[in-house]
């Protein structure tokens, strides 16, 4: 079993966020950087891909956009970072 102490799951777990509720989110242009992506036009194709797959598995969440300055990111749970990271990973194979 791999150590969570990988520097992988530090770097994840070092851009997670805390709401007012407690409840653990990451912004997906943080995890874009976590994961090695250059350019967020290539990275938003692979958070689709995840948005899909979660509908499909039938669990329904909520992933907002959040619209700054005009710049479009993602709150991702947990869940979600997953679903990111599989559809990255079929992506590139």
């Amino acid at each position: 079993m791999a150590k969570l102490e990988a520097v992988e799951y530090k770097s994840f777990e070092a851009i997670k966020q805390t709401d007012d509720l407690g409840n653990e989110f990451w912004y997906a242009r943080d995890l874009q950087k976590v994961l090695n992506y250059a350019k967020w036009e290539n990275f938003s194709k692979v958070v689709d891909k995840a948005m899909l797959a979660c509908k499909n598995s039938g669990v329904d969440i909520e992933m907002p956009k959040t619209a700054e300055k005009q710049v479009v990111d993602y709150k991702l749970t947990r869940y979600a970072c997953y679903l990111t990271n599989n559809a990255l990973r079929i992506a590139e194979n």
